[in-house]
C-alpha cells in the first residue's frame, strides 16, 4: 500500500539561486499544497512571497531582498535576519516579521496586514500608506527611522518605537511630509523642526492608548521583548493638518 506524503511543509534551499528561480520553486510550492515554507540560505533574492494569495507561512532564514511580500493577500511571513528594500510593497493583508533591520521605504503602500520590524529602517518607511473601509496597515518599528518617516501618507497607522536595539531619541527630519491620512505614533518627544510642514502633534485619546498597548503587546511577543520596558513611556502623536495640502497648487 503507497504511503501518501503531505505537502504541508517543504524546505526550500536558496544557495545560489536566481531570485526568479527562487520565487518559480515557491509558486510550484504553494501550488503544490505547501503551507509552510522553511527558506534557508536566502542572500538577497528578491519578491519572497510577492503576489501569493493564501495563508500560509514562511520562515526565512539570511537576508531577504527587495519587495518582500510585495503585493500579498494572506501569508504571515518571518525572517530571521535582515530585509532590504520595500518591505511589504502594497501589501493587502497578512503579517511580516523581521527579526533584524530593513531598508528604505518599509511599508510603502501598505493597503492593509502588518509589518512589525525589530530594528532599524531606512529612509521613507510608511510612504504612501493608505486605507480603505476596513482595512487600516499597521507598520511598527522597533528602532529607529530616518528621515521622510510617513511621507505621503493617505491612511493607517505608523509606530516608531526608537526602542531597539536601545532606547534612543527619534532620528527622522521631515516627518509626515505631504502627508495627508493616517496617524504617525512616536515612542518620546519630536522636536518641532523635525516635522514636515504637513503635520502638527495632537492629543493622544484613550482609543490612542487601547490601540497602541495592543500593537505594542503583540510587538513585545513576536520579539520576545520587555513589554513594561517599551510601553512606560510618553508616545507623541502626529495627524496631518489637511486630507488636501497641495490643492492649492493645483487650483485655478
Amino acid at each position: 500500500m503507497a504511503i501518501k506524503v503531505s505537502n504541508s511543509n517543504k524546505t526550500i534551499n536558496s544557495k545560489g539561486l536566481h531570485f526568479s528561480e527562487l520565487n518559480q520553486k515557491i509558486r510550484s510550492a504553494v501550488k503544490s499544497g505547501a503551507d509552510k515554507l522553511k527558506l534557508v540560505n536566502v542572500n538577497g533574492q528578491r519578491y519572497i512571497g510577492t503576489g501569493i494569495r493564501k495563508e500560509m507561512h514562511f520562515d526565512v532564514y539570511g537576508t531577504a531582498g527587495a519587495d518582500l511580500g510585495a503585493f500579498m493577500d494572506g501569508p504571515n511571513i518571518t525572517v530571521h535576519g535582515n530585509a532590504q528594500d520595500a518591505v511589504g510593497n502594497t501589501m493587502n493583508s497578512g503579517l511580516i516579521t523581521v527579526d533584524g533591520h530593513a531598508g528604505d521605504v518599509v511599508g510603502i503602500a501598505m493597503r492593509g496586514g502588518c509589518v512589525y520590524i525589530k530594528g532599524e529602517v531606512g529612509y521613507r518607511a510608511g510612504i504612501h500608506m493608505k486605507e480603505y473601509e476596513d482595512q487600516k496597515p499597521v507598520l511598527v518599528i522597533g528602532g529607529a527611522a530616518h528621515d521622510f518617516l510617513g511621507e505621503y501618507m493617505a491612511g493607517g497607522v505608523l509606530i516608531v518605537l526608537n526602542y531597539h536595539p536601545k532606547p534612543s531619541p527619534c532620528l527622522a527630519n521631515y516627518i509626515g511630509t505631504g502627508m495627508h491620512g493616517g496617524a504617525i505614533y512616536l515612542r518620546g518627544k519630536v522636536e518641532q523642526y523635525q516635522l514636515g510642514k504637513e503635520v502638527s502633534v495632537v492629543k493622544i485619546t484613550e482609543n490612542d492608548k487601547k490601540m497602541l498597548n495592543k500593537h505594542l503587546k503583540a510587538f513585545a511577543k513576536t520579539f520576545k521583548l520587555d513589554y513594561n520596558g517599551i510601553a512606560n513611556a510618553s508616545f507623541t502623536k502626529l495627524m496631518p493638518l489637511s486630507h488636501r495640502p497641495y490643492g492649492q497648487l493645483y487650483a485655478y
